[in-house]
């Protein structure tokens, strides 16, 4: 069963992929080879963000803001993100969301049962949307040491 303290640090993703109820297919919504980061403190919060490794890209003489909303929406779409609290219960890690780029997330309570093989965390969930239940499979990996920045 996995404890917090195996928990912090940083890891990387190496996939995302959800399957449906009542179908055999599977989809990844980032893609085959998504980016990601999961961060674990040791005293308790949590930040994960996740994008397609080929993202649309704004142009770079304007303000986002600034930007044609269809424009802005394309490139954000490819990008997803929530941080908050974060506690271990019974094998399982609850995310206390705080903050996020859907606006809907704060406030929510996210579920993910957890597994540690070595280095290796994977997260299952599940949830409903439109009356379809999903269940997500997120594989990371942990993120190598940094070296400290020469001062």
């Amino acid at each position: 069963m996995v404890e917090q303290q195996q928990l912090v640090g940083a890891w990387q993703l190496e996939s995302w992929s959800i399957g449906y109820e009542g179908r055999d297919d599977f989809s990844s919504p980032f893609g085959e080879d998504p980016l990601g980061l999961l961060v674990y403190t040791a005293d308790g919060w949590m930040s994960a963000s996740i994008n397609r490794r080929e993202r649309a890209r704004l142009p770079e003489d304007a303000s986002p803001r600034k930007v044609p909303d269809a424009q802005r929406a394309s490139a954000y779409s490819s990008y997803f993100h929530y941080a908050g609290r974060y506690r271990v219960v019974n094998g399982s890690v609850v995310h206390y969301v705080t903050q996020s780029l859907n606006p809907n997330f704060p406030g929510t309570e996210q579920l993910r049962h957890a597994e540690l093989d070595g280095q290796t965390l994977v997260l299952t969930g599940k949830d409903e949307v439109a009356g379809t239940v999903r269940y997500h499979t997120l594989v990371w990996h942990r993120a190598p040491a940094t070296q400290p920045a020469a001062g």
